[in-house]
């Protein structure tokens, strides 16, 4: 071809509909090959590269929209809405697994690869006449459709990732106010007993209540820190943070409350059903050691026989989701929680009972929307209800990853 001249790129290529009709016979093939390269280069196993049948069987879609521009790029892949729609699918699944946008932008590259690997072999088996530029051409068509479909999962992605950063930022910022203000107050009441101690006429018995008044306000200080620890430990790369199974997390939230369930004469049991299922192991611990000792702290002491029992069960986020969730309960036959202030258990600082119960047990206040923030950070939610015979039910839930997730967890009604 003279050097002046320009080949349209949108023109007919020999070679074009040949390629194309090999990309489409073989897009089981080149998906299946796509998912072993991710697998291979990411920490997590390969059924859930790619969980579900329905998204799996939902991905050649892509390979028939990239078919589809080889052979006529005059239609734009952009313009293909179940193609655009699955690839926006895909950038939700990997920002729900906790990808960042370096593994999806080199998730893209493998397809790539693996597009280009095919079709230097198809090339060499079509018996159709072709010059060297057509071939460029359709090796164009090629990266320009999968930079498409990148484009689509990739700013999927990161709009996805940017209202999480801006939430996260909101409720940190409320967050910090709420602390700062706890933290002052509780300073302001110690300097304040310290400062009365030292005066002449402050009677013994008022002196001992001001003393008793800075233990109480250190301890509380103390508890606001531990919170925060503990909040700042699940701050972190989901990914990089260590799974373990269901029961082994239970187990070892239970561990850690054995004494204080001993001294209130609490008994602490899990159901012997909980499913083999992985969960994120500092999130879930969190969750069922805050869950357990409230309901340790708040058990009925007029009752002979006091029990809070961890469980698990299979349920949707609402009547219309498709989707399944791990719930995990924490029943017990405690005190229970006033209706009225069921609304606001999960609001920072707020304590559901009256202050002769509350004076009586220690904590903060910041324990169960701890408990609301972890479980959302990981696409869950946090709630609470009345039992079905007096006391509670504490819960929160996870989304489930895998299908085999579901199978193993208890079908049980709700109590």
């Amino acid at each position: 071809m003279p050097a002046h001249e320009h080949k349209d790129l949108s023109s007919d290529c020999p070679l074009a509909a040949a390629l194309a009709t090999r990309l489409r016979s073989a897009r089981a093939e080149l998906t299946t090959r796509w998912l072993e390269r991710i697998a291979a280069r990411v920490a997590i196993e390969r059924d859930r590269v790619f969980p579900g049948d329905e998204l799996l069987d939902h991905i050649p879609l892509l390979i028939d929209g990239i078919a589809d521009y080889v052979e006529n790029p005059a239609e734009e892949v952009a313009a293909h809405v179940p193609v655009v729609a699955k690839a926006m699918e895909l950038g939700e699944l990997r920002y729900n697994q906790g990808f960042d946008a370096y593994q999806l932008f080199k998730e893209y590259e493998l397809l790539g690869g693996v597009l280009f690997s095919f079709l230097a072999t198809a090339v060499d088996e079509i018996e159709q006449p072709c010059r060297r530029s057509e071939l460029l051409q359709c090796a164009h068509r090629v990266f320009h459709a999968v930079a498409i479909i990148q484009q689509a999962s990739t700013t999927h992605f990161l709009r996805k990732t940017t209202v999480q950063v801006r939430e996260r930022e909101q409720r940190l910022r409320g967050f910090n106010r709420t602390v700062s203000h706890e933290l002052k107050n509780r300073v302001g009441a110690i300097q304040g007993a310290y400062s009365l101690l030292s005066e002449p006429w402050v009677s013994d018995a008022e002196r001992s209540r001001f003393i008793e008044m800075i233990g109480e306000n250190a301890a509380a200080m103390h508890g606001v820190l531990e919170d925060l620890i503990s909040l700042s430990r699940l701050d972190g790369n989901v990914r990089q943070q260590k799974n373990v199974l269901l029961p082994a997390a239970a187990a070892e939230a239970v561990r850690q409350l054995r004494q204080l369930a001993r001294a209130r004469d609490v008994v602490v049991r899990l159901a012997s059903d909980l499913p083999p299922v992985e969960v994120n192991a500092a999130a879930v611990e969190l969750c069922l050691t805050n869950y357990i000792s409230n309901a340790i702290k708040y058990s009925d002491p007029s009752k002979t026989e006091r029990w809070v029992e961890i469980r698990s069960r299979l349920g949707h986020a609402s009547d219309d989701d498709a989707s399944t969730e791990l719930i995990v309960e924490v029943l017990d036959n405690g005190l229970g929680v006033p209706d009225e202030a069921r609304r606001k258990l999960f609001d920072r600082f707020f304590r559901a009972h009256g202050e002769d119960v509350v004076s009586a047990v220690e904590g903060t206040g910041l324990g169960l929307s701890i408990v609301r923030e972890t479980v959302e950070m990981l696409g869950g939610r946090a709630w609470a209800d009345s039992g079905a015979s007096g006391g509670s039910v504490f819960a929160f839930s996870l989304p489930c990853r895998r299908g085999s997730d579901s199978a193993a967890i208890p079908q049980r009604s709700v109590p």
